[in-house]
């Protein structure tokens, strides 16, 4: 995975200097509120949510137990369409591929439909490096390319901007790279998107290469499918002679028939919308309409490793819909900087470690960042049971273990910090061994919870200076048990 966002803290660090940002807090939690009380409406219309959601969950899991075979499939697909496809192990290797075929058009700038894949690999930053210059055309990712900025939200990239901090951004820098704003530009949703579309509009009509990723790809065809709501990716997969299509290997489905259950799921569960403005769908080349030339970057990145953990294995069912971050308490106050990855929210939690492993002091944090309350399973459209991961990536922080990284098994350390918490489980999986040992630890501390400090010393200051410690009873739960039914159920 890209290391864009390398040298950012770690989540705690992170989410307590975004905790202290009130204008970032109010951003964040009108916008979060508004969409899932309008998502929360959407899906309530339809009586057979809970059977589409199960279908998501079955489709995604048998293409992920067949992906050799579906992968294969759609390669020769797209070719017997017209399409080239290229296999990208890495990053590295995708960069390499899209630099070089943009170079070998002659190009020295490209369009993009909003693309996450891309944001993974960091292609702007190695295209510009390679003097080619990216313009993002999605509103959000202009908004962020434009100020210099980080997404943060997997839907709503500029979620963390408000239309006063957006109108700044057009002013000061649309000139610097093109059609520069309008002189009286308002603070007004129309004005400001009335100025991205003239800013944009040149570039549309003038590029001749376009680079997107997918939403799906459907194995039986070769078909690629975005969904978006601005018709920003319907100008950039058509008007350009040559589009380059970078995606995930787990965004493949079997057929057509699968790719109906998640475009009636997908747009409820992310735009609360019955369906997308705009799906566009296309199939190689045709020679007389659309780009001339098509190329496809299948790219793994990490999800063989993740394919190979089998908990870990079902955050690759996502469909990228965002539901997970607008009910999580943790997205909400922290904001999606804070987790220091494209991915942020609950998916990216589980997620991002899988895919750049927990080595680094930031994604070794990523499965802490939750309350593990659950809402976000309970909204998931293809069931990811994100606690589950969670807890289990949080099992490999503290304990090492084996694991996969770069299709290669191997064996992880323990990671550094966490010293004390294997110590404490250690012990209190020896004492409940020990029931002995656990009733008298009991009824010592129930008669010295008077003297019990308020934090915990030494390392322990890192669980109780964001929680409450519990209050002890007057007697353990063993005593009164035998005091109040003699050790015995009540007739």
């Amino acid at each position: 995975m890209s290391s864009t966002f390398v040298g950012m803290p770690a989540f705690p660090e992170a989410a307590r200097d975004a905790v202290g940002n009130p204008t970032l807090r109010a951003n964040l939690r009108h916008a979060t509120h508004t969409i899932r009380a309008k998502r929360a409406g959407a899906v309530a219309e339809l009586a057979d949510w809970a059977e589409l959601r199960e279908a998501g969950r079955l489709i995604k899991d048998h293409t992920l137990r067949h992906l050799d075979r579906y992968l294969e499939q759609l390669e020769a697909s797209v070719t017997a369409a017209g399409g080239t496809v290229h296999w990208a192990a890495d990053a590295d290797e995708a960069n390499r591929i899209v630099t070089r075929l943009v170079k070998e058009t002659g190009e020295s700038e490209v369009v993009k439909v909003k693309s996450m894949a891309t944001q993974e690999i960091g292609l702007n930053e190695a295209l510009e490096a390679e003097g080619i210059r990216a313009y993002e055309t999605d509103l959000a990712e202009l908004i962020v390319q434009l100020g210099r900025d980080r997404p943060s939200h997997i839907l709503v990239p500029a979620i963390h901007r408000n239309r006063g901090e957006i109108r700044d951004i057009f002013a000061r820098e649309m000139g610097a790279w093109g059609r520069p704003a309008p002189e009286d530009l308002t603070d007004t949703p129309a004005d400001l998107a009335e100025a991205a579309r003239l800013h944009l509009r040149e570039k549309f009509l003038r590029a001749k290469v376009g680079v997107s990723g997918a939403n799906f790809m459907v194995a039986e065809t070769g078909t690629l499918v975005v969904v978006e709501s601005e018709g920003n990716g319907r100008m950039c997969l058509t008007l350009p002679e040559t589009l380059i299509s970078v995606v995930g290997i787990e965004k493949v489905v079997p057929t057509w028939r699968d790719l109906e259950v998640f475009l009636q799921t997908l747009p409820r569960s992310s735009t609360a919308e019955r369906m997308n403005p705009y799906t566009s769908t296309w199939t190689g080349t045709t020679g007389q309409d659309g780009p001339r030339a098509f190329h496809l970057v299948l790219l793994d990145n990490g999800r063989t490793d993740v394919l190979a953990d089998q908990v870990g294995r079902q955050a690759l069912r996502c469909i990228r819909c965002s539901a997970c971050l607008n009910v999580c308490p943790v997205y909400e106050r922290a904001g999606g900087h804070a987790y220091g990855s494209v991915y942020p929210g609950p998916i990216g939690a589980i997620l991002t470690p899988q895919l750049r492993g927990t080595a680094s002091e930031i994604d070794a944090s990523l499965p802490y960042a939750s309350s593990l309350c659950g809402a976000c399973y309970e909204v998931c459209p293809v069931a990811i049971d994100i606690p589950e991961v969670l807890v289990h990536l949080r099992e490999r922080v503290v304990q090492g273990g084996p694991a996969v990284r770069r299709g290669n098994k191997v064996v992880l350390r323990p990671a550094k910090g966490h010293a004390a918490e294997r110590a404490a489980m250690r012990a209190a999986a020896w004492a409940f061994g020990h029931p002995g040992a656990l009733r008298t630890g009991q009824r010592l501390a129930s008669g010295t919870r008077r003297l019990h400090p308020r934090t915990l010393p030494g390392p322990g200051r890192a669980w109780s200076g964001t929680r409450d410690l519990p209050t002890l009873p007057a007697e353990p739960f063993r005593d009164w048990w035998q005091r109040t039914r003699g050790g015995k159920d009540a007739k």
